[in-house]
């Protein structure tokens, strides 16, 4: 019988709402009883965060069983970010401009390997491990939250980019739209589709809810506000979806994060958007499907980082 003690992987996840941890085993599942969160937030201090970030990682650490050494350590994090230097700056988090999270972690684990890559390659990295993602070569994973993150994995091997944020699909500029974007672009996806913009156009236009939860309830009840709140975010979607694929030929892009559950709906709305292209079959035949991982995709995709370092260079 083996005995080799397991060794499983500390995973960070790192975004506008809250940080998260948890072990998570060779197989892409988390240990039960050592997944950790903290808020953060726009009302943050940097201090604060980097707090937050210390009290989950220092949790988790305490859960590692007598018997256990960690494989390494994974981090998500929201872009953009600088991989050389280990730094982000992520747009939902303004406090944090070039803040050396990989350093700040790395302090905490002083003998062991730290691994950083943006969060949308995170969950691409989950969706193909365990994910709606198996058994395909050509995979973009996308969050839509709090903001619109995503990643690449391309002829079996993972994007990164030299600094990092390849596959930041949120910035690319959709057709049609002209809302403005923080990062200083107009009709920006992030800036149409992601939670907090759908809610905020669906509000300039009457309706009186406030939050993601409620759009998903008005858009259950046949609000025509809501609907047509969701239908716009599906619809950017969808054409983002259908350049990204132009582009990269992909075979399939798995949806996860918060917002890609205001309504299955959202998902037919982003597939109509990309049936247009009629003339272009290698990019109408690429299939936009849900998050076969629920919430746990983050954090299963950060410890990718550390147990399928292989496809991450």
């Amino acid at each position: 019988m083996d005995h080799t003690p397991p060794h499983p992987a500390l995973a960070i996840d790192v975004g506008g709402t809250k940080v998260e941890a948890a072990l998570v085993d060779s197989l892409g599942a988390l240990v039960p009883g050592t997944r950790h969160r903290a808020p953060t937030g726009q009302g943050a201090t940097s201090g604060e965060l980097a707090a937050a970030v210390t009290a989950v990682v220092t949790r988790t650490l305490a859960d590692l069983p007598a018997e256990s050494e960690l494989a390494g350590v994974g981090i998500g994090c929201a872009g953009p970010i600088n991989l050389p230097d280990g730094a982000v700056s992520p747009l939902n988090l303004s406090v944090w401009r070039d803040f050396g999270l990989r350093n700040l972690v790395q302090a905490l684990v002083p003998e062991t390997t730290v691994r950083l890559r943006m969060d949308g390659l995170c969950i691409t990295l989950a969706e193909h491990w365990v994910g709606a993602g198996r058994g395909y070569d050509n995979v973009m994973g996308m969050v839509v939250s709090t903001g619109v993150g995503g990643g690449l994995i391309l002829d079996g091997n993972t994007v990164s980019g030299p600094t990092g944020n390849a596959g930041h699909v949120g910035h690319i500029e959709v057709g049609g739209f002209d809302d403005p974007c923080v990062c200083g672009g107009t009709g920006c996806l992030e800036a149409i589709a992601s939670g907090p913009k759908t809610v905020a156009w669906a509000r300039r236009q009457g309706w009186t809810g406030e939050t993601g939860e409620h759009l998903s309830e008005a858009y259950a009840a046949g609000d025509a506000i809501a609907m047509r709140a969701v239908q716009r975010s599906g619809r950017a979607l969808g054409q983002a979806i259908a350049a990204a694929t132009t582009l990269l030929d992909l075979d399939i892009v798995a949806i996860g994060g918060g917002f890609s559950q205001v309504t299955p709906d959202l998902f037919r709305f982003a597939r109509e958007a990309i049936a247009l292209r009629t003339q272009l079959p290698y990019a109408t035949r690429v299939q936009v499907v849900p998050s076969a991982l629920s919430g746990d995709g983050p954090l299963i995709g950060a410890a990718a980082l550390i147990h399928r370092a292989s496809l991450v260079p």
